[in-house]
């Protein structure tokens, strides 16, 4: 994807800026619930982000917030539920599947329409699978799922069949977003960032988008749901999480998540704003090089050679202490590290047992390299097999709490094994290019995991490098392993759900002992929002589950303004079941589940010095941990 440095200069100004604690204007707080500036009857949700948008191109954005705005943007041929993320129908209202499980017919729903007006048919999700087909750059963030295809035509307006050249269990589960063919078709760039306003068929439409700065939505009159409860959808970008919450505390915006222990703890007592503690679907982990190279096998970046040792790679995972990062970085809202699939999703979900387990434990790390051969210097330095200390550099992202704070426990646990590490803060921008052209030793990185696992699971395998331009993949860790190819292959073509279960169980074994990367823990997602404003939001999983960052729309969707209750509750095929008083959890005095959501206002961000002090009008935008 492209380079978003262009505007680098103007980018950290404003994000310096936006940083500083800021007063709000008088009043600010007791402005009129879901009322913009401006535009008494426009109710409008302001969301703070602090994670830069790597793209708005559906076909590359990977990242944990690029992806969130571009679900509500654009349809689905299936969304997953809220009520407890299985697949149902949303663009595809039915869908049929040959006996050798190889065709696969999808009834494309009547009367949807794009967000100008033009009708939704067969015909859009057929060209947005054959670009991916046909160009690496399409396939950049969504490759895995077409890999194993064999063509896609679309019959007539309404039906869709795709033949695969195995059978592919994750049909159900495509989470791709459908581009309109009479406006993609167009570019000549496919990688090209999108013209504002974007057309889509979600919810929302994004109207107008400013780099580390905001995202703006309208809601689309044509969703074929039915109109949002809220009319404009703003996303607005801080460059840490202090200076977000002292925007949801000064009302200049409504929700945020990502919250760190501390500032989670320090709003308890807030008479205004509510809170949500809800287990998560990501994983954090550092990601060590082995040896990067395109997925033709052709070596990238400037790894440290060393890393190709797997022993090596072992010895630094048992000397990382999941427990004291749960405690100390995360505050105890947080799950100890296990296996790769987040615990979340029970039933994938792998504890490596006592016979593999990687206990912390730096006296073992320590046996483990000298058994490997690797004899420490006279400063105390482990020298590599051709002598040279092992330096190693450990990219982060700056303004992370994760990266921030663990990774001075991560630089000193490894120096006590004899391995120095130098901490290389960058922007979320240039962790995500760095990690692409493989420009890095050891790298923190996470996750969103999806219900269906395919998806992180594809990150690992050979074919999901990229090619030589840096398209074609999302590469995690550039793991090349001939056995977990094997064993993805095999799962990716079972049905039987207990017989894939287990093999997705052996990958995530695979994975663990061949350590390119170290699971970390599993935080907590952290949200706050303004109780004054809003009713709620729609939480996903309905029962104890998130807000922002859903595997869907719902949060943003059904996000109801402050008494025009209740809060929607989609039932089978996203029907609205709510019938009277709220059917979230508002008892959240102990920072438990909830499930209201957030305010509203606001405009751009127009950044004001008055008299020295600083008043941002809150908007946002997005930064990296990837999706």
């Amino acid at each position: 994807m492209r380079s978003r440095r262009v505007a680098l200069g103007i980018t950290l100004l404003v994000s310096a800026l936006v940083t500083v604690p800021f007063a709000a204007p008088a009043g600010a707080a007791d402005r009129p619930a879901a009322k913009a500036e401006g535009a008494q009857d426009t109710k409008l949700l302001r969301v703070g982000v602090t994670q830069e948008i790597d793209s708005l191109n559906p076909f590359i954005s990977i990242t944990r917030t690029g992806t969130d705005i571009l679900r509500t943007a654009f349809d689905y041929l299936t969304v997953y539920s809220q009520k407890d993320q299985s697949p149902e129908a949303s663009l595809a209202e039915s869908w049929t599947t040959s006996d050798d499980k190889l065709t696969w017919t999808f009834k494309i729903r009547q009367g949807v329409k794009w967000s100008d007006g033009e009708p939704v048919t067969a015909k859009d999700p057929a060209f947005t699978y054959n670009k991916m087909l046909d160009d690496d750059t399409a396939r950049t963030a969504n490759g895995s799922y077409v890999q194993q295809w064999e063509s896609v035509e679309a019959t007539d307006d309404s039906t869709l069949v795709i033949k695969t050249k195995v059978p592919q269990a994750t049909m159900l589960a495509l989470d791709i977003p459908i581009v309109p063919e009479h406006v993609w078709s167009k570019m000549t760039d496919i990688g090209a960032e999108p013209e504002f306003p974007m057309v889509g068929s979600g919810p929302f439409t994004v109207t107008e988008f400013k780099e580390a700065q905001f995202t703006k939505m309208k809601a689309n009159p044509h969703y074929w749901r039915g109109k949002p409860k809220i009319d404009e959808l703003h996303f607005i970008y801080y460059r840490n999480a202090d200076a977000a919450v002292t925007a949801l505390q000064s009302g200049q915006v409504d929700l945020i998540n990502r919250l760190t222990p501390t500032q989670f703890d320090a709003l308890q007592g807030d008479p205004n704003i509510e809170l949500n503690n809800a287990q998560n679907r990501r994983f954090n982990e550092v990601v060590i090089n082995p040896g990067a190279a395109t997925n033709d096998g052709k070596p990238i970046g400037n790894g440290n050679p060393a890393l190709k040792d797997v022993k090596l790679r072992q010895a630094i995972a048992t000397a990382i202490d999941s427990k004291t990062l749960v405690d100390k970085v995360w505050g105890g809202y947080a799950e100890e590290a296990k296996g790769y699939i987040p615990p979340v999703f029970t039933d994938y979900a792998w504890t490596p047992p006592d016979d593999v387990q990687r206990d912390f434990d730096l006296d073992k790390a320590n046996q483990m390299l000298d058994e490997a051969g690797y004899k420490k210097g006279p400063d105390g330095i482990r020298l590599d097999k051709g002598g040279k200390p092992l330096n190693l550099r450990l990219l982060a992202h700056a303004e992370s709490n994760l990266d921030e704070t663990g990774g001075p426990f991560i630089k000193g646990w490894l120096k006590d094994i004899g391995i120095n590490i130098t901490l290389q803060p960058v922007s979320d921008t240039q962790v995500n290019e760095d990690t692409t052209r493989g420009e890095f030793d050891l790298a923190f990185s996470g996750w969103n995991a999806n219900p269906d696992p395919d998806f992180v699971l594809s990150l690992q395998t050979c074919a999901n490098r990229p090619n030589a331009d840096g398209k074609g993949g999302t590469p995690d860790s550039f793991l090349c392993d001939e056995e977990y190819d094997d064993l993805y292959a095999k799962q990716l073509q079972e049905f039987d759900r207990d017989k894939r279960v287990e093999l997705v169980k052996q990958m995530q074994e695979r994975l663990y002992d061949q350590a390119t990367l170290v699971i970390l823990g599993y935080d907590n997602a952290l949200e706050a929002y303004r109780k004054d404003a809003f009713e709620g939001f729609p939480l996903q999983p309905a029962d104890g589950g998130v807000i922002m960052n859903q595997q869907g729309y719902w949060g943003y969707y059904g996000a109801t303004p402050k008494g025009e209750g209740p809060v929607p509750v989609y039932g089978e095929n996203g029907e609205n079941t709510a019938t009277g008083a709220d059917t979230t959890d508002a008892a959240a005095d102990d920072g438990g589940n909830t499930g209201l959501v957030l305010g509203i206002v606001g405009g751009v961000v127009v950044v004001l010095l008055v008299g020295g002090l600083l008043f941002a009008r809150g908007r946002r935008k997005t930064a990296e941990d990837r999706e």
